[in-house]
């Protein structure tokens, strides 16, 4: 069946399209040329006067895992369990199911989330817990940087081919997109009661430092030539100074691309009274000095939400500020150690107020949307649902000013923020939420209105209240398929994962099999996901990407 979007004005980068009034035309999924003359279509909607773009892509967003369902039953009265349920499905009314997930998300107009966080151990856990989350498509990121066997290779100074193999067999045994890096050896050391790790510390037994633990990587993914860049938490997250930390890490990718996440948490200097400052200005510097880094934010937003993360030194750092009062931290083998700890954000909080005003700094001051993505680090930083809300922060500086009036002032005093004047406009919005992180992840099938890409495409009514717009699409149209209309979802579909197809010598799973006889005695079936227990055929579920050239970053075309 042949659709026409007609009279909308289209925010597409990838075109340069800044609210050009053009028709958009899809068949069967996909977005098409417009036909010949003379040739109807089947359905035409008439979209005139709305914003049109296409399905927005969030690269950061914590939505399954073992992490994110010991939240769950950490925080059961986040659960929305009064609720009648409707669905007839099992917990599809809990305040974070994942059928809420998706609904959320669609009736926002995202059409793609990615899982940066994937233990590789509990990889299927994962896919499973994606699998049931309806209309978006998601991926995956596998976490390499603390496992035993990885260290160990490094230890007995295995070559970089060995290490790549290692690499790309990891990411094919996980059905991951692209490589994450959390705290590069300090879970590791956290087991030899380390209880902070730096770039250049080394990891207890193996005498491998987290730089070159991360180096190794780095250049494992350039030479299998993942798309996406390594995606690295840094050392040292949340601590005053640690700003030497971020820009350090950027040095220390020596010009290959990398991206750095949630890098709110890293924009911290140690100037003031208190010992903590905004370092935001600081750390753009470095960021414009160095090309070859991405960022996500990771903007704090007031309220109750959950910190979840891999990087057990941070989360045991932080379980006495605990609010609720209960927390989780444990100590696994290999890459599992990680921690929960609820935690509420307060706008008369000075740390708080800081960490607000640190990440919208960063926003403003950086000036490329093409390099800077746009994340909460869901729910680390807020939850997903707010970014309407940092939507509107970014485009609306009286709105800006008026949040800023209710936060601690002793903070807003040593804020730029309250001078910065910039506004952003749709198109930029459009660059780092849909074309931008398209790219970066190496999607090239989605994030635009092109003939040919998947029929993703989100129309919204303008309106002076940005948090009002974007937080319900008029239409959202995925695969071609009518999903949300007036912010109402109007059907359940399946979302796909997206895959990468990395090639790698298979004597490295004699080797990792060599290793699991020894210390486990398991099969290396247990750590490969396959399509048992899907809701879709394996074909169905999984969506093959090759690799090729690496992310550069670049500012637009």
């Amino acid at each position: 069946m042949l659709m026409r979007l007609t009279g909308g004005r289209l925010f597409d980068p990838a075109q340069g399209l800044n609210g050009t009034v053009q028709d958009v035309w899809f068949r069967d999924g996909l977005i098409v040329s417009p036909p010949e003359p003379g040739v109807l279509s089947d359905v035409d909607i008439d979209v005139s006067g709305k914003v049109v773009m296409a399905g927005a892509i969030d690269i950061h967003s914590h939505i399954a895992g073992g992490n994110v369902n010991t939240a769950r039953l950490l925080l059961p009265e986040q659960h929305r369990n009064l609720i009648a349920r409707k669905l007839g499905h099992a917990f599809s009314t809990a305040h974070w199911s994942s059928t809420e997930t998706g609904y959320r998300y669609a009736q926002m107009g995202y059409t793609s989330v990615v899982e940066p966080a994937v233990l590789p151990a509990n990889a299927l856990d994962a896919h499973l817990q994606m699998a049931d989350i309806p209309i978006i498509d998601t991926a995956g990121l596998a976490i390499l940087g603390n496992d035993d066997f990885l260290l160990r290779m490094m230890r007995g100074r295995a070559s970089q081919n060995q290490i790549n193999d290692y690499v790309a067999w990891t990411l094919h045994a996980t059905r991951c997109l692209g490589l994450k890096v959390i705290n590069a050896g300090g879970a590791n050391a956290f087991k030899s009661n380390a209880r902070s790790f730096d770039l250049d510390d080394v990891v207890p037994d193996y005498g491998v430092s987290s730089r070159h633990i991360l180096q190794t990587l780095q250049r494992a993914a350039c030479d299998i030539q993942l798309p996406h860049p390594v995606h690295v938490h840094c050392n040292n997250l949340g601590i005053p100074g640690n700003v030497d930390t971020a820009i350090a890490t950027m040095e220390a990718a020596q010009g290959l691309p990398m991206h750095l996440a949630h890098i709110q948490f890293y924009g911290y200097g140690a100037e003031g009274v208190r010992g903590f400052s905004s370092a935001a200005a600081k750390l753009i510097d470095g960021f414009n000095k160095h090309r070859n880094i991405t960022m996500d934010v990771g903007q704090v937003i007031f309220g109750q939400t959950v910190t979840i993360s891999g990087d057990v030194i941070a989360q045991y750092s932080r379980r006495n500020n605990a609010s609720p009062n209960k927390w989780v931290v444990w100590d696994a083998e290999s890459e599992g150690s990680g921690g929960v700890v609820p935690y509420r954000y307060q706008e008369k909080s000075f740390v708080n107020s800081l960490q607000w005003l640190i990440g919208l700094e960063i926003f403003l001051l950086a000036e490329d949307p093409w390099r800077l993505f746009f994340t909460t680090d869901h729910p680390n930083g807020g939850p997903f649902t707010r970014y309407p809300y940092l939507i509107r922060l970014l485009m609306d500086v009286d709105f800006r000013l008026e949040c800023m009036d209710r936060l601690n002032q002793e903070a807003v005093s040593m804020s730029l923020l309250k001078d910065m004047k910039k506004e952003f406009s749709l198109y930029e919005i459009a660059v780092m939420t849909r074309t931008a992180a398209a790219r970066m992840l190496g999607l090239h099938d989605r994030g635009h209105l092109l003939p040919g890409g998947i029929a993703d495409i989100a129309v919204y009514s303008e309106q002076a209240d940005k948090e009002a717009m974007f937080t319900a699409a008029d239409l959202l149209f995925k695969n071609g398929e009518l999903v949300v209309k007036n912010g109402v979802v109007q059907q359940r579909l399946h979302g796909r994962t997206q895959t990468i197809q990395a090639q790698f010598d298979p004597h490295i799973k004699r080797d990792v099999q060599a290793y699991y006889d020894r210390f486990y005695n398991l099969s290396l079936d247990n750590f490969t996901v396959g399509d048992v227990g899907f809701n879709q055929t394996d074909s169905e579920r999984f969506v093959l990407h090759d690799c090729g050239q690496p992310y550069l970053a670049t500012s637009g075309d």
